[in-house]
């Protein structure tokens, strides 16, 4: 599918997107389908444990077999779901899961009817199927059908609609059959309303299905692997070769084990540590839903429409935190003295603050996983994206058994106290978050720089779109403060490897930043001409594994405001390797904390403002060949402009 074109420069809300054909069809497809499968299994739930059938003896052990089957499919057909998403044309796929559902449903709406639980069970785990045949459809498509602008706005709008459609399934499921009554007539009514909806809602999903575009296979000459475990094996080697995807790839799952940890003790936290009902429980669920989808869709605003990796610590961190509190908040009096709560009475008792939690914790949630879903679509290669993202399903569902497994350990056979077990998260979590950085510091470098810039200034990017998505580069940017490389470096979306003066390169906590993301110390001949020539032949090393590489030509500072001769060390750097160079500029920021308008002791003076307006302007690649000093010079002042 061929995009529309964009005016350069455009950034619209992410909300524009459900305005076009090539976004609103699949979002209502995966609204529908992600409601209308919690609404089966919760109605399925429900059904048996107040139900007239036999099996509501044995309710609890039920459920959990339900949600076991509906994962089961995760682990042993994921592999294969990612190659077909590979291999074939995916709204073709679309519209036969969908089409499949429609059938799945009309079974289970007759099987719930007659209150035969085996083929309910089964039909479980059909829905399992789909979903993890669906999984590596949706995220792999988004790529196709989207600009990498709108990659951070569409992940976030099918992860707040997920999570929504989860709570409204959720909740409907139990609400169609509330009804249900101690005799088998009483069960078939109150389940004739669910059974309905759950047709209708798969009948409109798959006519929602007909509507999304054509998305062309990405491998069609690919080789299906039907061995679950060798073809699992051989995705998780793939994801291995690149440590930012599989390090997204494990913190996505590690918040899913830490979701799944705090939901699942919800009910039970809900009635036995807090004296509620299960309107308390249905509140602080929609509260943890609704704090993901607005933290989801709050990552486009924070991000400035591109990946921003910066906001993953963010989201650690507010999580650790919100956990830690959850632990150290305590029920009101009324939930002490051992008086049940409904909704409102848990409100008035002080159950903000519980409630405030859950919804911040989803919030740092949505900030936390948004980027690393866009950052493995923006990084992993086309032809193996739909794999990626089933290595990611397998991932998931193995991450969401182990925290079964802690919570059975936690709370059955250490007899330890939920309250305890969220402190035991929060640390945790902390823990985990701290290795990935340690592995990945390009997380914690994002979000240093993100912080720094975004509190000193007001950031406005033009012609951005020129710096090439894949392959080597070179930026040519005009030298005007301390910070110039880490506003370029916060404003681009692929990591950049910064030549800098090797002073500013040893600035204390600026220079972790730098050391971070693998700048380049570069110093004159006159002061260390060792240093020189090793800084040439780690320039061409990056180049040559097709990084972007950005110098400042002037070699120094300005001092007056005005631009400097750009020196001829550019031409040595593409006389060995002719990358397209990328002309930029930075106004604003002369008179600025971090510049010389005052002279060397400029930043021993308390900042005159903050959140001021700065512009980074990129115009159209210069081919390395003809590229001189001389005319890298005049395109970057025009750039420039009469505002410093």
């Amino acid at each position: 599918m061929e995009l529309p074109e964009q005016v350069p420069g455009a950034e619209r809300s992410q909300f524009a997107l459900l305005g076009t054909r090539r976004f609103l069809p699949f979002f209502l497809t995966q609204f529908f389908g992600a409601f209308n499968d919690n609404l089966f299994r919760n109605a399925l739930v429900v059904s048996i444990t107040y139900g007239a059938s036999a099996a509501a003896a044995s309710a609890g052990l039920l459920s959990n077999v339900a949600q076991g089957l509906f994962i089961l499919p995760f682990f042993l057909f994921s592999a294969l779901a990612g190659q077909l998403a590979d291999k074939y044309e995916k709204s073709r796929l679309i519209r036969q899961t969908r089409l499949a559902e429609v059938f799945v449903m009309l079974c289970a709406a007759a099987a719930l009817y007659a209150g035969h639980v085996p083929t309910l069970l089964a039909l479980i785990f059909l829905l399992g199927v789909l979903a993890t045949i669906f999984g590596p459809l949706k995220y792999s498509l988004m790529p196709q059908h989207l600009r990498q602008s709108e990659l951070i706005g569409g992940n976030a709008l099918v992860d707040a609609g997920t999570f929504i459609a989860i709570l409204i399934g959720t909740i409907s499921g139990g609400l169609l059959v509330s009804g249900a009554t101690s005799s088998a007539d009483g069960s078939r009514h109150a389940n004739t309303l669910a059974a309905a909806v759950m047709v209708a809602v798969a009948i409109g999903t798959y006519l929602c299905a007909r509507f999304i575009p054509r998305a062309e296979a990405t491998d069609p000459g690919l080789k299906i692997n039907f061995n679950p475990f060798t073809s699992t094996w051989q995705m998780l080697k793939f994801a291995a070769q690149s440590r930012a995807i599989l390090n997204s790839l494990l913190g996505i799952s590690w918040f899913w084990l830490v979701g799944a940890l705090i939901l699942a003790q919800l009910p039970a936290y809900s009635k036995e540590v807090l004296g509620g009902d299960k309107t308390v429980f249905t509140l602080l669920l929609a509260a943890f839903s609704v704090g993901t989808a607005l933290g989801s869709l709050a990552c486009e605003r924070l991000s400035g429409h591109k990946v921003e990796i910066g906001l993953v610590p963010l989201g650690s961190i507010g999580m650790t935190i919100c956990l830690l509190d959850l632990y150290f908040e305590h029920p009101g009096a009324a939930a002490a003295s051992g008086e049940v709560l409904n909704w409102t009475a848990f409100l008035a008792a002080g159950g903000w603050d519980i409630a405030l939690d859950c919804a911040l914790i989803g919030l740092f949630g949505g900030l936390f996983i948004v980027p690393l879903y866009a950052l493995i679509l923006s990084r992993s290669a086309e032809s193996h994206r739909a794999r990626i993202i089933a290595c990611n399903n397998i991932l998931n569902a193995g991450f969401m058994v182990i925290a079964a497994v802690i919570a059975i350990v936690w709370l059955e056979v250490l007899h330890l106290s939920i309250p305890q077990l969220f402190i035991f998260a929060a640390v945790l979590n902390a823990i985990v978050a701290t290795y990935i950085y340690t592995l990945v510091p390009e997380f914690l470098m994002r979000f240093l720089i993100w912080v720094l810039v975004n509190t000193l200034y007001r950031i406005r990017l033009r012609g951005l779109e020129n710096i090439p998505e894949h392959g080597p580069a070179l930026i040519v940017c005009n030298h005007v403060s301390f910070v110039d490389a880490l506003v370029i470096g916060g404003s681009v979306r692929r990591p950049v490897r910064f030549v800098m003066d090797h002073h500013i390169f040893r600035i204390p906590v600026l220079g972790f930043i730098f050391r971070t993301a693998r700048a380049i110390p570069i110093a004159p001949a006159r002061e260390n001409a060792a240093l020189l020539e090793e800084s040439f032949d780690r320039i061409d090393a990056e180049l040559a594994d097709g990084e972007i590489v950005c110098i400042f030509p002037e070699g120094k500072l300005t001092r007056d405001g005005e631009m400097n001769e750009f020196k001829k060390g550019v031409e040595r750097i593409l006389e060995r390797r002719a990358v397209p160079v990328v002309p930029m500029a930075l106004r604003g920021l002369w008179g600025s904390f971090f510049s010389r308008r005052d002279g060397k002791s400029a930043m021993t003076q308390l900042p005159r403002r903050f959140w001021s307006r700065i512009e980074l302007i990129a115009t159209a690649p210069v081919h390395g060949d003809a590229a001189t000093a001389g005319d890298l010079q005049r395109i970057v002042s025009g750039l420039r402009g009469e505002w410093q």
